[in-house]
């Protein structure tokens, strides 16, 4: 399971306020959510993103609150995956219950830059920087974590298993 694209680059301290904006909680559509992702950084990052993209960000990615609509604005803005040098455990949990990859990449930061085209290799948590023949090597998804992504989130995951 591999995904792909543009690299939009954040820093650390990526808050789930800063994610999705507390004046949008009471919207559950998310669509709706994917126009105001990440609005207090960049007002235009919903158009941005809408082509689908790879958010790479530094330490503490989806800190504060235990928001779900963090992880279901941005998949539905186009996120692809998010790659980050840490992550609030809560966040991480709820990406993947909603079928958004997140992988924890020590010093992606530092390798992959703004613009950059990447690929991402779910299956062996690699990725590789097109044009530039760098990769990063981030820590490994478990296997559940891989059928629950594949599946496109926990409760198609869970559907799947009744049949």
């Amino acid at each position: 399971m591999k995904v792909e694209g543009k690299v939009i680059k954040l820093g650390d301290k990526i808050d789930t306020d800063i994610i999705i904006p507390a004046k949008y909680l009471k919207y559950t559509d998310p669509q709706y959510l994917a126009q105001h992702v990440l609005e207090p950084l960049d007002p235009e990052f919903s158009k941005k993103a809408a082509e689908g993209i790879i958010l790479v960000a530094g330490k503490l990615f989806g800190t504060g609150s235990s928001r779900e609509q963090a992880a279901i604005a941005l998949k539905a803005a186009g996120v692809k995956a998010v790659l980050a040098e840490s992550f609030s455990r809560i966040f991480y949990r709820n990406a993947i219950n909603n079928g958004l990859p997140v992988l924890v990449c020590q010093g992606i930061s530092d390798v992959v830059n703004d613009g950059d085209y990447v690929v991402v290799n779910l299956e062996s948590s690699e990725v590789l920087i097109q044009g530039r023949d760098v990769g990063v090597k981030c820590k490994e998804l478990p296997d559940i974590v891989l059928r629950i992504l594949s599946a496109g989130g926990l409760i198609e995951y869970l559907r799947g298993l009744k049949k």
